[in-house]
Parts: C-alpha cells; sequence; structure tokens
C-alpha cells in the first residue's frame, strides 16, 4: 500500500507564493510519475501538472502558464509543487497522485490514470 500525504497548503493574499509537498510511505513510489489535481467547490477535480519517474519530464495545464513548477525528490520520496503569482481562483483543495503505471514514458493528466490519492490540502487565495 501506499499513503500518500499533502501539507503546505494555506490562507494567502493574491500575487503571494506557496510550496505544497507530497510524501509518500509503504511502496516506494520512486519508479512512478506523480501528478498535482485540484478540486474547487461544485466543480471536478482537475489536473494541474505531473512529473515522471526521474524527474526530467514535466506537464501542465495550461491554466498555470509558467506560475506553478512541479519537482521531485526521490530520496525523500516527496513531490514538490511551487506556486507562485496565485490569484482567487487558483483556490480549492490541491490532491497529489501516484500514476498506475510503472515508469510511464508519456505523463498522463486523466484522473483515471492515478491510483493512489492523498487526502488533499486547502489552499485559499484572497483578493
Amino acid at each position: 500500500q501506499v499513503q500518500l500525504v499533502e501539507s503546505g497548503g494555506g490562507l494567502v493574499q493574491a500575487g503571494g507564493s506557496l510550496r505544497l509537498s507530497c510524501t509518500a510511505s509503504g511502496q516506494t513510489s520512486s519508479n512512478y510519475a506523480m501528478g498535482w489535481f485540484r478540486q474547487a467547490p461544485g466543480k471536478e477535480r482537475a489536473f494541474v501538472a505531473a512529473i515522471n519517474w526521474s524527474g526530467d519530464k514535466t506537464y501542465y495545464a495550461d491554466f498555470v502558464r509558467g506560475r506553478f513548477t512541479i519537482s521531485r525528490d526521490n530520496a525523500w520520496q516527496t513531490v514538490y509543487l511551487q506556486m507562485s503569482s496565485l490569484n482567487p481562483e487558483d483556490t480549492a483543495v490541491y490532491f497529489c497522485a501516484r500514476d498506475r503505471l510503472f515508469r510511464r514514458g508519456v505523463l498522463d493528466r486523466g484522473v483515471s490514470s492515478y491510483d493512489y490519492w492523498g487526502q488533499g490540502t486547502q489552499v485559499t487565495v484572497s483578493s
């Protein structure tokens, strides 16, 4: 089994920054792509960013527009999401997730491609 725990969420003013972390425990996740998703009230869970197992390929949703950076430290089984230039539309619960496939070649943005999920961390951006 794999457990994912997110941290780093909170309340920030528009234009501010936050760094989210997701630490995996249990079965190693070093050989799996990891993704970040978010879900705002009344909306479906949406893809934010993904990173491949080795950390040299990334994939972002269009709305990120260069504001967010995903990275990982396999030694610490941790994935990060550095968020800057935040705006109120970024308010949501942010989830990290682990890909279903071992060393997937092409990163995927589909929710169904990820099988382990954290409990989420709330990010609130005030105007």
